[in-house]
């Protein structure tokens, strides 16, 4: 039981840095949802979409190289040539998009100067990953929660003082310093400033990093390196496709005059999955150190599906309880009533984030025996339903279709994962007691919502007879692990 003490130890500190950035993003969207109508926050989405897909270009899967390799080869020279080769890579992506920048606005339909804005801020988070990873398999959970706690900090008082202050002083004193700073209709560019400057200040407390370290580069172990994380990559930019080209294909499908509009509802809403999301995260970020360096020990089958099924009945405590309580948390995230009609994808998309956690934990058998490809092609078939119901779905039902796809491509990616995870990398998982466990929180929180939303006495006691049947399913282990000091 200490090893699992140990892993929810590190999980927890790990989660402080997913929960407390996420709550700082809790506060900024009902900061955005208030000033900005629902086409320019489609707009900023649209955005930060494309942002995502080049995080993961630029990251080219070298993080988890990296920690497939620390534990393997020489620890320093992984850490060199790593850090070595996103530097370098990092670089060359700058410069050649700063050059072909005003092309990319004119292809994107994005103002030039927010492409400016996007690519420093790609470049800068780039900068940092082979530093965070560091921090990871050194066991520095606290100190690599501090620094991510800081940069969303500074992220968030940078975005209330430039879209709620910095307006009203410069109203009231147009000729002083405020006034000259201050740009009109220019919310979006400030919310990009605000992501620079906290990137920037982020690189800067990891710069000891790259001044302490030899800038040895190894080939040899560079390209077994690459060819470890290239089927990483290929799995993170379906998995990107999967995440957010929803809201691309919503701009790209329906009519231009409420495109814009509809991606904004849809994003608006989408955030309420962040409570599923952040669980999923912290807990990724916890355990994936962790199954690396207990790979070999012979009881790691075992332990990783007694972590999975944990995983899945946490999961489904959150899952129950955000659906019930949407709409309480709705009138705190979202403050555009315009925005509101969009909550019917609610349940759908917290559903979908939780098979896509699922999907992680399931994940663990072809990073351990090297069958990264396979990941890769999982990915893609996941890309594939994304693409292929989004085109289908989006003229007919809009954002509900979108939901519809995520839902179906990440509950398909963790279903395959799960067929051949059991072929090259048998994990003794309980299944019939997480099948149990997943469907009744599924039949519940669908049943509620759609059936009796609004009408807490049936939410609460649907909370509470998951709560007993748990209970009374895991009360040896629960008391077990309780009485252990």
């Amino acid at each position: 039981m200490s090893l699992y003490k140990n892993l929810f130890k590190q999980t927890a500190i790990y989660g402080l840095a997913t929960v407390v950035p996420r709550i700082f993003s809790f506060l900024l969207t009902p900061l955005y949802t208030d000033i900005l109508p629902e086409d320019k926050y489609g707009e900023m989405s649209l955005v930060f979409a494309w942002m995502a897909f080049f995080n993961v270009v630029l990251a080219y899967g070298m993080e988890t190289a990296f920690f497939r390799f620390y534990n393997s080869d020489n620890k320093q020279t992984v850490l060199n040539t790593s850090t070595v080769s996103v530097f370098w890579s990092s670089l060359l992506f700058l410069l050649s998009a700063l050059l072909f920048r005003n092309f990319l606005a004119k292809v994107s339909g994005i103002d030039v100067e927010y492409i400016t804005y996007t690519i420093w801020i790609l470049v800068l988070d780039a900068l940092v990953i082979i530093p965070f990873s560091k921090l990871r398999a050194q066991g520095r959970p606290m100190f690599y929660s501090m620094i991510k706690i800081g940069n969303v900090g500074v992220n968030l008082l940078l975005n209330v003082f430039l879209l709620i202050y910095l307006p009203k002083l410069a109203l009231s004193y147009p000729d002083s310093f405020w006034g000259t700073i201050f740009v009109k209709n220019f919310e979006i560019g400030y919310i990009f400033i605000s992501n620079v400057i906290a990137s920037l200040l982020t690189l800067i407390v990891l710069l000891p990093h790259y001044f302490k370290m030899n800038w040895h580069f190894d080939m040899e172990l560079w390209k077994r390196m690459m060819r470890y994380s290239i089927p990483v990559l290929i799995a993170g930019m379906a998995f990107v496709v999967n995440e957010t080209f929803d809201r691309i294909f919503l701009e790209k499908l329906l009519p231009a005059n409420i495109a814009k509009a509809e991606v904004g509802i849809y994003s608006g809403c989408y955030k309420l999955a962040v409570f599923m999301t952040l669980f999923a995260t912290a807990f990724r970020l916890g355990i994936e150190p962790f199954f690396f360096s207990h790979s070999k020990n012979e009881s790691a089958p075992q332990t990783y599906a007694t972590i999975t099924k944990y995983f899945v009945i946490f999961g489904s405590i959150i899952l129950l309880g955000v659906v019930v309580f949407s709409d309480l948390l709705k009138e705190l995230m979202i403050r555009r009533e315009s925005y509101w009609e969009g909550m019917k994808v609610v349940p759908l998309v917290i559903l979908a984030n939780f098979f896509l956690g699922i999907y992680h934990n399931l994940s663990v058998w072809y990073k351990l025996s090297d069958k990264t490809k396979i990941g890769a092609y999982i990915s893609i078939v996941g890309a594939i339903v994304t693409i292929v119901l989004n085109v289908t779905l989006i003229p007919i039902w809009s954002y509900m279709g979108s939901a519809i796809a995520t839902l179906a491509a990440y509950s398909s990616m963790m279903i395959i994962s799960y067929y051949f995870g059991n072929k090259y990398y048998p994990i003794p998982y309980d299944t019939k007691k997480i099948g149990g466990y997943l469907l009744l929180s599924i039949i519940l929180s669908m049943g509620y919502f759609y059936g009796f939303r609004q009408n807490y006495y049936v939410g609460v006691a649907a909370i509470l007879v998951y709560a007993v049947f748990i209970y009374r399913n895991e009360k040896q282990v629960l008391l077990r692990i309780l009485r252990r000091k």
